[in-house]
């Protein structure tokens, strides 16, 4: 979703309105047509409709526990879906978000646990530095082997998703297990690492914050520097970039790299900032979502934020629904692919 506001021309504020409303439109009827299909088969299984929705648009407004549940998934999944939209400008599919995020978060908790006596001030940015040169490195490994066998990056970041699960099962069993918990987890991180608290009561960490300055930096990087220009055009057209001397396989490389970097983030965030610890599963499905956000917002992200919101309401508003009105959460799920199909379908209709 391109938010791009034309120069003033002949009807100046009424022409950008216009031309917002017309990119939005889209999202719009997307959105409307993906509820009116689920709600057709919410009411076919027997259930209320109107509750339904009610309960998924709703919950993370009701109370303040709702909305600080929507904030904390909202972090991860505004990271992961960056992590997965930066390589995407360049042409290139990371698909390894999910083990970039464990692989970063195991950075985070051995740092945290290694040096758990050292104070916030070196501890908490030495969390968080470990959790992004882990994650770098994590998508390191894709981009060297694309840029030395041409190996296909989609293929080398699903197969590094598995090593990173094993890679958390040594770290939470062998290396610092918590004897007391019954799940592979890692003895906590120092008080140190911890991220400050914006709400006490339920708790809010400050990575909140963290990440709304990543994506604008993200931002500002792909639509405002020259770096982000050529990240852009190599998507565009790879052959036509390295012809007038942009260097398109370290840019593909680079573009890797940032997206680990991104994603790795996400688990330094979540170690420091809601767990204290590694936990084996802690990536949920983060990853699908993430790429699902990215589609949605076709690449563009200005617009990333704003989907990742609103997929966090629909995922707590699923979870409200399945423990009040006993509705599968995988409804859910169906929303968002119908929302993602009708969004990538209009394309299809705006050039027929």
């Amino acid at each position: 979703m391109a938010l791009e506001l034309t120069p003033d021309a002949p009807g100046g504020a009424a022409t950008r309105l216009k031309n917002v409303a017309d990119q939005l439109l889209p999202y719009l009827i997307a959105v409307v047509v993906a509820f009116i299909v689920i709600g057709l088969v919410i009411g076919l299984m027997g259930f209320d409709v109107l509750t339904a929705y009610s309960t998924i648009l709703f919950t993370s407004f009701k109370s303040k526990n709702g909305l600080v549940q929507t904030l904390l998934k909202f972090v991860p999944l505004l990271l992961q879906a960056l992590a997965f939209t930066v390589p995407l400008a360049a042409g290139k599919f990371n698909i390894g978000g999910e083990g970039q995020m464990l692989v970063g978060a195991i950075g985070a908790a051995l740092a945290g646990i290694i040096f758990a006596d050292w104070p916030l001030v070196v501890l908490l940015p030495l969390v968080l530095l470990a959790s992004v040169l882990c994650g770098a490195l994590w998508g390191a490994i894709p981009a060297w082997l694309l840029y030395q066998f041409n190996m296909n990056e989609i293929l080398t970041t699903v197969l590094l998703n598995f090593i990173s699960f094993s890679l958390v099962d040594y770290v939470a069993v062998e290396l610092f297990r918590d004897p007391a918990a019954g799940h592979p987890t890692t003895v906590p991180i120092g008080a140190g690492g911890g991220l400050p608290l914006l709400i006490s009561s339920p708790p809010l960490h400050s990575g909140l914050i963290l990440a709304i300055l990543v994506a604008a930096a993200v931002y500002i990087y792909t639509n405002k520097t020259s770096a982000g220009y050529e990240l852009v055009v190599t998507g565009a057209n790879p052959r036509a970039a390295g012809v007038f001397g942009i260097p398109v396989r370290r840019v593909f490389i680079a573009s890797l790299v940032i997206g680990g970097m991104l994603a790795g983030l996400s688990g330094g965030i979540e170690v420091a900032g809601s767990h204290h610890r590694l936990i084996e599963g802690m990536q949920s499905n983060y990853l699908l979502l993430g790429i699902i956000i990215g589609l949605i917002a076709k690449g563009n992200n200005l617009a990333v934020p704003f989907v990742a919101l609103f997929i966090a309401i629909l995922e707590v508003g699923a979870s409200a629904m399945q423990r009040t009105l006993l509705i599968p959460g995988e409804m859910v799920f169906i929303v968002e692919a119908l929302i993602l199909l009708f969004v990538l379908l209009s394309d299809v209709f705006k050039k027929r």
